[in-house]
């Protein structure tokens, strides 16, 4: 690194310290605390701005934040919901070398036309008009150059920001800020390359070309690389900005319910939730279809935790609250002082409001999961990121179909979709293929099973049955037993020299230093430097207990 990169560097980290410092007492992460307190809206805006000023990286954390309900304050959830990735265009001269670069080839024999003035222009990238010479129209999202650098120095030293805090403070010891920025730091790489992105238009495109409603462009992979995505250009209607007079002409009701299934079945038969499926990436097209943009954000769940969730989704439309309590318990670590008689209470109560859909209350589908994760957070519970992703894409997912048809009932279109996927699912656990599996596990168990209990009898006969307990010599509590003792003798030793060296100090002898007796003062600086060491490994290297987690059986 030159003089001038590490100046660079350093200017960062100090830059990224004080806006820690800055809001560390904030309250930025007190998701607990229902009420509103004095002037924290006005805090919650300035941080998203300051946000907004640290640059891409900030901007794209202040994104994934504003999904965590069960960990970010209301006022600045607000906030960063509020907060635009939306920033000045660089001149495309700035992005030709990097198209050029990653395609290999020269930009007038890549494409028959290009505009230069962006289609629109984010942190990450930029996205711009083209043609091929076939005549096909697409769009071109092109990385900024040097973003890719940027993001994985600041989530360096945001690492070891969040490793400090989670060793010296209380906080972090309660939030577990570095599993947070390796959460974070997991989504935003994954986001970067873009031959991830294309594989995620081509198998949502897939999977929904069942549903007539709906389009995903095609991703086109000749002009496709990790920093430049081309896809299929698809003209069309912002959601939000449907007229009147078109909506009066058009019933968007089925439109709006093919939407809803489609991504009930990505997220509880195919395990993917589009993370971002907002207003702004929603299209009407001219042919009345629905169009999906913008697939960086894809999360995926593992099948034994949909199947929970999906229970959990059916409970909670049946208005079960206490399945549903216990359904997101079996998926959620418990944290230390878990208590778990208030989390069912507040759960049952939550979802009884959901079931009689109080219009006053303004409880919906996304609402009562991201209402479920904050109760969770107050009660020393921790739900799966999944659970506030899925929230949070199904409120995008309400604003959307509200916007095609504001009378649309979407808890009757969710209850009805996801009763089908549980009967799909039960048809096919009752397959033929399947079925013959479970037989084969069985047969097999049934075979080993006399040898293995002749074995065991065999060995309770003569008295040879043991049971070893593996791993105690490498555990946490020989680990602090050993430095207890060490620390302790240490100690015994600190003191003996201080004894031992006030007696010599009582001996004439003509060998001195400093007008004390040599030997005695030897001894006495050897005791001051062990006992300067132990209380300096005391202090750096002991830390509070770990508060405990227990998870459940399918986290």
């Amino acid at each position: 690194m030159s003089p001038l990169q590490h100046t660079g560097a350093l200017d960062r980290s100090s830059r990224i310290m004080r806006f820690a410092l800055k809001y560390y007492r904030a309250g930025v992460f007190d998701s607990a605390v229902g009420r509103m307190r004095p002037g924290e809206r006005e805090r919650a805006a300035a941080f998203a701005d300051d946000i907004e000023k640290l640059g891409p990286t900030f901007v794209k954390i202040g994104q994934l934040l504003s999904t965590r309900t069960d960990l970010v304050a209301p006022a600045y959830l607000e906030a960063l919901e509020r907060m635009q990735d939306d920033v000045q265009p660089l001149p495309f001269a700035e992005l030709k070398p990097v198209l050029e670069a990653s395609l290999g080839v020269r930009l007038s024999k890549a494409f028959a036309a290009f505009d230069e003035q962006p289609l629109g222009s984010a942190s990450l990238a930029q996205v711009h008009r083209a043609a091929l010479h076939d005549g096909r129209e697409v769009a071109v999202k092109i990385q900024r150059p040097g973003v890719a650098e940027l993001i994985r120095a600041d989530i360096s030293v945001l690492d070891r920001f969040a490793r400090g805090a989670d060793r010296f403070t209380s906080i972090g010891q309660r939030m577990r800020f570095a599993e947070i920025v390796a959460e974070m730091q997991r989504t935003l790489l994954a986001e970067l390359d873009y031959v991830d992105e294309a594989e995620s238009l081509e198998r949502f495109r897939e999977r929904l070309a069942v549903y007539p409603e709906l389009l995903v462009p095609a991703p086109i992979w000749d002009y496709t690389s990790r920093h430049v995505l081309t896809m299929e250009y698809v003209p069309g209607t912002k959601v939000t900005d449907i007229g009147g007079l078109r909506r009066t002409e058009h019933a968007y009701g089925p439109v709006a319910t093919a939407l809803l299934k489609g991504y009930l079945d990505q997220v509880f038969v195919h395990g993917e939730i589009h993370a971002d499926p907002h207003p702004g990436n929603v299209l009407l097209t001219d042919d009345d279809r629905i169009a999906l943009l913008d697939f960086g954000m894809v999360a995926h769940v593992p099948p034994r935790q949909r199947e929970r969730l999906l229970k959990l989704v059916l409970a909670a439309v049946d208005g079960r609250g206490e399945d549903v309590a216990a359904e997101s318990m079996a998926i959620s670590a418990r944290l230390e002082g878990f208590d778990e008689a208030r989390y069912v209470h507040e759960v049952s109560q939550l979802v009884a409001r959901y079931a009689v859909r109080s219009e006053r209350a303004g409880l919906s589908e996304g609402r009562l999961l991201l209402e479920l994760a904050r109760i969770g957070t107050a009660c020393r519970l921790r739900l799966p990121a999944a659970t506030t992703l899925l929230g949070k894409t199904m409120l995008n997912l309400e604003a959307v179909a509200g916007a095609l048809e504001p009378g649309l009932d979407v808890k009757a279109a969710v209850e009805d979709h996801a009763y089908r996927i549980m009967r799909e699912r039960l048809r096919s656990s009752l397959s033929p293929q399947r079925l013959g599996m479970e037989a084969l596990e069985t047969q097999q168990l049934l075979r080993a099973a006399p040898r293995k209990v002749s074995d065991i009898l065999s060995l309770v006969a003569d008295n040879k049955l043991r049971v070893r307990l593996a791993g105690l010599e490498e555990s946490h509590l020989m680990e602090s037993l050993q430095k207890i003792a060490n620390r302790i003798s240490t100690g015994v030793i600190t003191a003996s020299l201080v004894v031992g060296a006030a007696m010599l100090a009582r001996v004439d002898t003509p060998h001195t230093l400093f007008g004390y007796p040599a030997f005695a003062l030897v001894l006495f600086l050897l005791a001051a430097a062990l006992g300067v060491t132990l209380v300096v490994s005391a202090l750096l290297s002991d830390r509070k207990v770990r508060p405990r987690e227990e998870r459940g059986p399918l986290d």
